[in-house]
């Protein structure tokens, strides 16, 4: 018996990275998944996106676990195309009880100012079309579940150094934490359980990216993953690099099933300890 037998769960940016692994560890428990990516790039996001070979991947994955698995390519950015595929699936699945809204973007460096743009209609709006898409689908018992980022706890912008798109990221990151706060206090008349999650660095390719190599080791012209190994190590009191997205995956699960069925509102951390220094346990700042 798995903790998650007879659900489905829904999640975003399924076709690499956090949300394959979101994806393979809920199917592991018992879920039926429905596995949502863009799978495109976005202009302003200097990094390669996933690709439909990469989201195949994780449909394989998900039914290696004995679960079924409905993959499709949907942006969401676009309300209306997220409804349909999310309606369709359900229709095909049965129903839906886990929401795992996760696609995420960080376009930093030399970028324009559109960047920022792009970082909130996915990080932030992506988010809100992603729970509003589901809500219809959604009854007593089920969870949310929304990718933050240990940038949302921190203190200042960080404009100078990431540019407009790591300030875009940033802002909606913080958004979504309030957004899934205030959420969590809707909707718990009707036994609906809203969280987030922050992780700190992530083994994934946002992470390990040119962009991001060159924000960790300014100092040099172009700088390699072995370049960055001590520097992502310098906001962690934990002293390691990045996390795992299985790390993450853990956290999710533990929201996604029974075993916190009266946990709602919470921002839970997944950081070696880096939001330490920025928060205060005894304020909601």
């Amino acid at each position: 018996m798995g903790k998650l037998d007879g659900r489905t769960a829904v999640v975003t940016g399924a076709a690499r990275g956090q949300g394959r692994s979101h994806a393979v560890t809920l199917a592991a428990a018992g879920a039926d998944i429905v596995a949502i990516d863009i799978c495109s790039d976005i202009e302003t996001n200097r990094y390669p996106m996933a690709t439909r070979e990469d989201l195949e991947e994780t449909s394989r994955l998900v039914e290696k676990e004995g679960r079924r698995c409905v993959s499709a390519v949907a942006d969401v950015r676009d309300a209306a195309q997220l409804q349909r595929t999310i309606d369709d699936a359900v229709a095909e699945l049965g129903g839906l009880h886990i929401v795992v809204a996760n696609a995420g973007i960080c376009p930093l460096g030399d970028v324009p100012g559109k960047a920022f743009l792009d970082a909130v209609d996915v990080d932030l709006v992506g988010v809100v079309n992603t729970v509003s898409a589901s809500y219809p689908h959604l009854s007593a018992g089920a969870s949310i579940i929304a990718t933050g980022s240990v940038a949302a706890l921190m203190k200042g912008s960080g404009t100078e150094v990431l540019g407009p798109g790591g300030f875009g990221y940033s802002s909606a990151k913080r958004q979504v934490a309030q957004y899934i706060h205030d959420l969590a206090l809707a909707v718990a008349p009707e036994s609906i359980r809203a969280n987030c999650v922050h992780p700190t660095n992530c083994n994934t390719d946002m992470l390990h990216s040119d962009p991001m190599y060159r924000v960790f080791r300014p100092d040099l012209a172009s700088p390699t993953r072995e370049d960055t190994v001590e520097a992502f190590k310098s906001g962690q009191p934990m002293n390691v690099s990045w996390i795992e997205p299985d790390d993450v995956s853990r956290a999710v699960l533990f929201l996604a099933s029974d075993d916190s069925r009266f946990v709602t509102g919470l921002q839970m951390k997944v950081d070696a300890g880096a939001a330490l220094t920025h928060t205060n346990p005894y304020s909601l700042k």
